[in-house]
């Protein structure tokens, strides 16, 4: 339906528009017909994709298409070895890929079973209940206590109605509802108590609601368009990936070419030269490089699940290490989502809650009122302690327990006999108790309204006259726990001689007897402050956006750090002044968005990603999912976000410990920074290859490697190290480094030179292994080439750990791992060498052990020269 400011309208005009009754509800024809309009109250999503398009999707990357027409040459040419080889390594990165891709897009489906499958609701002048999808818009629905909410509608009836609409809008305290019309049109959904949305839950009174919004047109409908209408993100270890896959195939393709206009000048045969082309271009590419990233991630996630954090896909724990901005919301995420009472006042002192001490009449008579003036329970089951009730009620009832005053064995010495329910007219609640034939009135409240209604007031154990200086005192007391964000109430009581049946309030809340003040909040996590210090530290920018008030958003952000200055705060209104360019020019400004919806969040997380920062969004309610999914990561709260949440997330995090995003945050720049060591390793090695075969073809040698050679190595010698490398152990300062610059290359900060100075000398000792060997025959030249260079890579391995530090002053055993994967190579390239059938399989010779030595002081000359020069670097860098 078109969105018609319900709120701003009374009873009668909204119930007219809609042609609805409210006393008999609607008639079956009308229902019928507004089906036939309006459809089934429920959401729909986009249809998904199959496992075989995503299957297919995997052979889009550009490096995976060369590799295919690699394999496809070889085989048209006979060389079935190689093209079989090359296939299954494909093939095999495109069933990883599938696997985790197939785990994603189920936001809606999420979105579509939060509502409860039944509704109470009137029709024909009955009470019935119905599935929820089968409410219209113009549907009476009948509101108690625990019941969900099935769409959106504007309350007719409102009856201490109390609804918890957190998930929707960030708030952990319920919202006092009512019926009457409210005046201003633009109102934060948050603000609208006259209206309930679908999501919400009933968490106190009764209520009757005219249904005006059903299925996509509710405000969950519109969190639905808004994720499908947020693209995913390529991350910046994709796009440079991809980016490095065009310019090596290019490059493979440039080299074929090079090859057949040398071979054309130095008139060799078409046949010679196109396996030397093949062989060219498959030393230009490293084919293991996708499988390796895929499994290093893979490898990643799992370490991250031990640290209580599930990444729904795999590349965006690198994506995290890269983050410059975190944007958290309040409540749940930053803080407990569980009202504590942190202040009392009493006899003229503001006194916290740990200093609280019950055997001082007046402290044991506050918590006493605030037990036994309440509809909450509290119960403790394999020792832990469950509240049930209003959040403001749980948290009186809480801070008793830690006292030692148990609900259960109060309410059986001080039975209640009556009540005044709370209403939001009067703003407090009065309960009458009986104990040995006298009575008692508990009375807590607003202490503006409260303090009107007491004459005397409790000083330790003596009751005076309430005076004006007392009051003074009192409301000083109230402003400054409210200005520190706390919610404030106030707590009375009064003797009665004896019980009475009249529960007029003017008659029962009157001549109160003050006892004091009880301040509370939902306080921060007790670890959040401390992950706040270290996102700072790694230049990462945290930011608080929320749907709850800018005064309590901003004592949050005060204690936890996130804030330093009031003036870094803003809320939904003045959010809704700035136009979208103005907001991306200033958001660095803010660190604390207040009163905001699920579009203002879309818009933050947007303008930050305009300014070319890695947004991470941490979030765990409905109203989170659109900036979620538009962020460059979502991180939802595995405990307690919603489905919706965790379905548009890219990262859960199994604790709600916004210390894990920390962990996260740590784990991915590591990932990153041992992908570069795999890229490292693999393109010096191939680079080595490429020279070594140029040089042959420039010299008018034979070819030095044949095809399968150099498969052999990419694929197998070199994967094993390149894995290994994969998996080392971070660096101690990884945490104090600024986020990386996604433009920044892979081969940034010195690592391209590093890797064609390798290859360089990998190609050229290689050559010289060959000439040596050929001068007996081609066979045992490829023999030593093949030998030289599989081991001046596996020495390259240890090298490659650090860019700037030399072996000596890293932990040189620190990566078991890498040592095992160089013991193992040797192995594997021993192997195809000194066993009969591999040998032949290959076109080697045996070498003597004068060969095997000249190979060896080949193969370490390329390392030691790299970490002279590296070592020489360092001590002028420390001096």
């Amino acid at each position: 339906m078109e969105n018609k400011l319900w709120h701003n309208k009374d009873i009668e005009d909204t119930l007219r528009e809609l042609k609805a009754s409210k006393s008999n509800g609607l008639t079956g024809e009308q229902v019928k017909e507004r089906k036939d309009k309006y459809g089934l109250n429920q959401l729909k999503g986009n249809k998904g994709k199959s496992i075989f398009s995503m299957f297919i999707d995997q052979f889009k990357n550009f490096m995976v298409i060369i590799l295919i027409i690699a394999a496809i040459i070889s085989g048209s040419l006979g060389e079935i070895k190689d093209s079989v080889i090359i296939v299954i390594i494909v093939i095999l990165n495109a069933v990883i890929g599938v696997i985790q891709e197939n785990k994603a897009e189920k936001s809606l489906e999420a979105l579509k079973s939060m509502s409860k499958p039944l509704a109470k609701v009137i029709r024909n002048g009955s009470k019935t209940q119905i599935k929820s999808q089968e409410i219209v818009p113009g549907d009476i629905i009948v509101l108690e206590a625990g019941d969900s909410i099935p769409a959106d509608g504007r309350i007719i009836e409102s009856v201490n109605l109390k609804i918890e609409e957190s998930a929707l809008t960030g708030e952990s305290v319920p919202v006092e509802k009512i019926s009457e019309k409210l005046n201003d049109i633009e109102i934060p959904i948050g603000d609208r108590r006259n209206m309930v949305y679908s999501g919400s839950m009933v968490t106190y009174g009764r209520g009757k609601v005219v249904i005006t919004e059903i299925g996509m047109n509710t405000e969950i409908g519109n969190i639905a368009k808004l994720i499908q209408s947020q693209k995913k993100l390529k991350t910046p270890l994709q796009q440079k990936l991809d980016r490095m896959g065009k310019w090596l195939g290019l490059g493979a393709l440039g080299i074929c070419a090079l090859i057949f206009l040398l071979g054309y000048i130095q008139g060799r045969g078409f046949l010679d030269m196109f396996m030397l082309a093949v062989s060219l271009a498959v030393a230009a590419i490293p084919e293991g490089l996708p499988a390796i990233v895929t499994i290093v991630l893979a490898l990643g996630v799992q370490r991250m699940i031990k640290k209580n954090a599930i990444i729904r896909r795999l590349p965006a724990v690198e994506t995290l290490g890269t983050a410059s901005v975190i944007c958290s919301d309040k409540t749940g995420t930053l803080t407990q989502n569980k009202m504590t009472v942190t202040k009392i006042y009493t006899h003229d002192k503001l006194i916290e809650k740990n200093n609280i001490d019950i055997n001082e009449n007046d402290k044991g008579l506050l918590l006493k009122i605030g037990v036994l003036c309440n509809d909450s329970s509290i119960e403790e089951k394999d020792g832990e302690k469950k509240t049930l009730g209003d959040p403001t009620e749980t948290a009186l009832v809480a801070l008793a327990y830690e006292k030692g005053l148990i609900k259960s064995e109060e309410e059986n010495k001080t039975k209640r006999v009556n009540e005044i329910p709370f209403d939001s007219e009067r703003k407090m609640m009065s309960t009458i108790h009986e104990n040995e034939n006298s009575y008692k009135v508990f009375t807590k409240g607003a202490p503006d309204r409260l303090i009107d209604k007491c004459s005397k007031i409790l000083i330790k154990d003596k009751v005076k006259d309430i005076t004006s200086e007392y009051k003074e005192k009192i409301k000083n007391a109230n402003e400054l726990m409210a200005n520190d964000a706390l919610r404030v109430l106030a707590l009375a009581y009064k003797e009665l001689d004896k019980k009475t049946d009249n529960l007029d309030s003017t008659n029962i809340e009157n001549d109160l007897i003050f006892v004091g003040l009880t301040g509370m909040i939902d306080p921060p996590r007790k670890e959040v402050k401390l992950s706040v210090k270290e996102c700072k530290k790694a230049g990462i920018k945290p930011v608080m956006i929320t749907g709850d008030y800018k005064v309590t958003a901003i004592a949050i952000a005060k204690e936890l750090g996130i804030l330093n200055s009031e003036n870094e705060a803003i809320d939904g209104k003045e959010l809704d002044n700035v136009d979208d360019e103005t907001l991306s020019a200033q958001v660095n400004k803010y660190s604390v968005y207040a009163r905001v919806s699920p579009e203002h969040k879309v818009r933050i997380v947007k303008a930050w990603q305009s300014n070319k920062k890695i947004v991470a969004m941490t979030g765990d309610g409905v109203n989170d999912a659109p900036a979620l999914k538009g962020a460059n990561i979502g991180c939802a709260m595995g405990i307690t976000g919603t489905d919706v949440s965790k379905e548009a997330s890219d990262m859960i995090l199994t604790d709600d410990n916004f210390s894990t995003i920390v962990n996260a945050v740590e784990e991915g720049r590591n990932i990153f920074s041992n992908i570069r060591k795999s890229i490292h390793f693999l393109l010096s090695c191939n680079i080595g290859e490429v020279l070594a075969l140029m040089i042959a073809l420039i010299l008018k040698y034979e070819s030095p490697l044949l095809p399968i050679h150099v498969l052999w190595i990419n694929l197998v010698t070199d994967t094993l190290p390149a894995l290994a490398l994969g998996v080392d152990i971070k660096e101690s300062d990884i945490m104090s480094k600024k986020p990386r610059d996604p433009k920044k290359s892979i081969f940034s900060d010195g690592l391209g030179s590093l890797i064609i100075i390798k290859g360089i000398a990998i190609g050229i000792v290689s050559i010289m292994a060959f000439n040596i060997g050929k001068k007996v025959d081609v066979s045992t030249g490829r023999t030593m080439a093949f030998a030289a260079l599989c081991l001046s890579q596996i020495w390259n391995s240890l090298g490659v750990r650090s860019l700037d530090k030399p072996i000596y002053k890293i932990k040189t055993f620190g990566n078991v791992y890498l040592i095992a994967a160089m013991i193992m190579s040797s192995i594997l390239t021993l192997s195809v060498i000194l066993i009969p059938v591999l040998r032949k399989i290959f076109e080697f010779s045996l070498l003597t052990m004068e060969q095997w030595g000249s190979i060896i002081l080949y193969s370490i000359i390329p390392l030691l020269l790299i970490e002279i020069y590296k070592g020489i670097k360092f001590s002028i860098k420390k001096n």
